[in-house]
């Protein structure tokens, strides 16, 4: 079997499914139906999502899985939240709190984080584990 098409070849515009069909007991429902949200995404992108899932939406263990850098993985993931029809960021609160500064200073000061962790964290990139 092969994916469905979301997109006319023709003019480009978002195909509708019009019929579906069981195999098994030969039921065909028709209508018009969305192939939904993910419907829209390349195959890369859903090969991104699929490992963004496995590593539990942890960027830094998307770097080792992937042998990518933090930056390139951030574009993808912004990539993906884009084609999806959303802005990336544009919901985020930059604001962190005194005791949440204070606490990241402290470990960077212990050699806990590294002083990158402890920017993507000030930033809100990545939360602390």
């Amino acid at each position: 079997m092969y994916p469905a098409l979301t997109r006319c070849p023709v003019c480009n515009s978002e195909m509708n499914v019009t019929r579906l069909h069981c195999p098994s007991c030969d039921t065909v429902v028709e209508g018009r139906f969305t192939a939904g949200h993910f419907a829209n995404l390349s195959p890369e992108q859903m090969d991104f999502i699929f490992t963004f899932v496995r590593c539990e939406g942890k960027l830094t263990r998307m770097e080792s899985e992937l042998n990518l850098s933090y930056p390139t993985i951030r574009n993808r993931l912004h990539e993906v939240i884009r084609a999806l029809g959303y802005e990336p960021g544009k919901d985020e609160s930059l604001e962190i709190s005194d005791e949440k500064r204070r606490a990241v200073l402290e470990d960077l000061d212990s050699g806990k984080i590294s002083a990158e962790n402890a920017m993507r964290i000030l930033r809100g990139e990545e939360e602390r584990e």
